[in-house]
């Protein structure tokens, strides 16, 4: 016979895996929007941050045949998106006509910026939202769900559904269209914005109602992300501190047991002696941060990413912050004295 608690507990994983069976599925809308005919040219879509992965998304969306308006701070990052066709603005206010909204800025602090400050996408008084009622904003900012939660019962009050979906695929799969979409957040607001998430990702989950559930396996997937990254570094400064040549390593190891994705694709950064940030060694700093932050509320143990995390921030403290992540090799060239591989120059 059961305990109330194991009885507790297996109603709780049923009502799980049902959840998840039924939600966890890439954008697919309702049999009505499916045969409805053109979807959304006639939408207007705004993206707040035309960073590396902003860019890419606006882009995708521009593509697609949408109107699109992109919002950033950098003149030359403005200029390059109107040259594409799209509608380029200095301040988020005016996105604010827009029927969706990506925000895909660093933090939850800018998030909060871009949206609730005095040049806001709704400004500071819930009473005056410059967005019209049932519009939606996604939150795609890496954030911990402590943060998504609060950030949605703000936007809440001011009418404006809000959708929590960070994004993973890097620069290259946001410019093809292709990014992965954690997404959690009213089914109501899914149903509004799948023309948008239908021209920026290859996949999007809808993994809860519940917003913070998104968030939460951001956080999980930034976790081996940036414990892969630090593992990939410190196996190829192994490796050259006793002997081996560091391209017959990667040459090795990526057809090996041993190969992660993140090795794959980090390591001849490192062979390259290139580190222009594609993903800089300070986002690991804030995100595997954020990952502790979260399980010490638990409380979760977590050694594996401390240690990284500390690698990161040794990295960041010795001045490669703005660099590659694949940079927090560094950490050990520093630490052991190893030569790592020199920047290529056109002439070899």
């Amino acid at each position: 016979m059961n305990t109330p608690n194991q009885d507790n507990r297996a109603n709780q994983q049923r009502v799980a895996q049902s959840d998840t069976q039924a939600s966890s599925i890439t954008t697919v809308g309702s049999e009505a929007e499916a045969s409805s005919g053109k979807p959304g040219p006639n939408h207007s879509f705004g993206v707040i941050g035309l960073g590396a992965m902003g860019f890419g998304a606006a882009s995708s969306l521009l593509r697609a045949g949408f109107s699109v308006w992109g919002c950033d701070l950098r003149d030359t990052t403005r200029k390059a998106f109107s040259d594409l066709g799209g509608h380029s603005c200095l301040r988020a206010a005016e996105l604010a006509h827009c029927d969706a909204v990506m925000v895909m800025v660093v933090n939850a602090a800018q998030t909060e910026a871009v949206l609730f400050e005095e040049q806001g996408l709704l400004g500071p008084d819930p009473q005056q939202s410059r967005m019209r009622a049932g519009s939606v904003i996604l939150a795609c900012a890496t954030v911990a769900p402590d943060d998504a939660r609060a950030l949605a019962t703000r936007v809440a009050e001011y009418g404006v559904l809000m959708l929590d979906t960070p994004v993973s695929g890097g620069p290259a799969k946001a410019a093809q269209a292709s990014m992965t979409v954690m997404g959690s957040g009213p089914k109501q607001a899914f149903d509004k914005v799948k023309p948008l998430l239908d021209a920026v990702s290859a996949r999007c989950y809808q993994l809860s109602e519940a917003i913070g559930v998104g968030s939460t396996v951001k956080m999980v997937n930034q976790l081996l992300a940036g414990v892969h990254i630090a593992a990939a570094a410190e196996a190829m400064a192994l490796g050259i501190r006793s002997g081996a040549d560091p391209h017959a390593l990667y040459e090795v190891i990526s057809h090996s047991a041993g190969n992660s994705w993140m090795f794959e694709n980090r390591v001849p950064h490192i062979l390259q002696g290139d580190y222009t940030p594609l993903s800089a060694v300070n986002i690991f700093v804030k995100d595997l941060g954020i990952v502790l932050d979260s399980a010490r509320k638990l409380p979760f143990p977590l050694p594996l990413s401390a240690t990284a995390h500390q690698m990161y921030l040794a990295a960041s403290a010795a001045g490669h912050g703005l660099e590659d992540d694949a940079a927090v090799i560094q950490f050990f060239a520093k630490l052991t004295g190893i030569d790592l591989p020199a920047k290529q120059t056109d002439q070899g």
